[in-house]
């Protein structure tokens, strides 16, 4: 039974990873879950200096999922590289490292610094807000989006994972700019923009106003969204948007996902990714699939 999965030419001992920013760096979690066991661990966003992040409150739970508006707070590259990185190579997995900037230059700096490093795989998160065009994401606009994507190619000598956003129109059309630019991998979905109000003190649940709606509640948009670009792109995809269990993380890679993460799902049980890697095997063997590469894309 073969659960290896291969991504722009990196071998992953199964297609189970998690998302950024519900995990940490992996320290957080690895009294809970033997890293040993995931595909990869893919780190929380960092960026080229420390970042505080939002005000608080910055999470609250909403019907089948959450919202967060953390605002991406990490210690910056320099720590992470001091830190984090050996920390992650202790263990037998591959390591995706998240990251994030508020300008393009701040990108391929973070890119650039990681040059040296040990690591298997950048995931670009083009859901940061662009400071020099208004504030409007990277990867809401295509033509920042392919602009962004072949800055960051150029500077960096790992294969580059674009993190694609849901909030837009055509989901399609920003993945074709990611491809144009030069990515060599896409992620997908981001969290969908939403907003709670706590009816009682008569003002918003997060101090942001805004958040990131994640969660089970996400899923049927994310496994749409996956099967959309599949068919519109030729490069492998990660699959994310609400995975709880094995039997959705196998629904994501029928749509067209290569590899899937699992984040809000690691809140409530930081034992999940386990679980789910040990339920896809099951799965395949119950159904007699002798490679797991065989149900990649299988629902036209």
């Amino acid at each position: 039974m073969n659960m290896k999965v291969n991504l722009c030419g990196v071998e992953f001992k199964n297609p189970v990873t998690v998302a950024s920013g519900t995990f940490g760096s992996g320290s957080e979690f690895s009294e809970y879950t033997d890293l040993n066991k995931l595909g990869a661990v893919t780190t929380k966003g960092v960026a080229n200096v420390p970042w505080a992040g939002n005000p608080t409150p910055r999470v609250c739970e909403t019907y089948g999922g959450m919202l967060n508006a953390v605002g991406l707070q990490n210690p910056g590259i320099d720590v992470f590289i001091e830190r984090d990185i050996p920390f992650l190579k202790q263990f037998d997995t591959r390591i995706i490292v998240n990251v994030c900037g508020r300008s393009i230059d701040d990108y391929v700096d973070v890119v650039s610094r990681l040059s040296d490093s040990d690591v298997d795989m950048l995931e670009i998160n083009v859901s940061c807000p662009n400071v020099k065009e208004g504030g409007i994401a990277f990867g809401q606009n295509p033509d920042a989006l392919l602009e962004i994507t072949k800055a960051v190619k150029k500077a960096a000598n790992k294969p580059i994972i674009m993190k694609l956003s849901p909030n837009v129109t055509d989901i399609t059309e920003m993945a074709k700019a990611a491809e144009a630019g030069g990515a060599d991998c896409l992620s997908l979905i981001n969290t969908l923009t939403g907003m709670k109000i706590d009816i009682n003190r008569r003002t918003f649940a997060l101090a942001n106003k805004t958040g990131g709606l994640s969660g089970p509640a996400i899923k049927p948009v994310a496994v749409r969204m996956v099967y959309q670009v599949k068919n519109a792109v030729n490069i492998p995809i990660i699959g994310m948007g609400g995975i709880l269990t094995a039997e959705d993380a196998i629904e994501f890679m029928m749509a067209g996902a290569t590899m899937v993460s699992v984040g809000t799902a690691n809140f409530h049980d930081p034992g999940v990714t386990e679980k789910i890697v040990d339920g896809m095997e099951v799965f395949c063997k119950t159904h007699g699939i002798n490679d797991i590469n065989d149900i990649i894309g299988c629902v036209k």
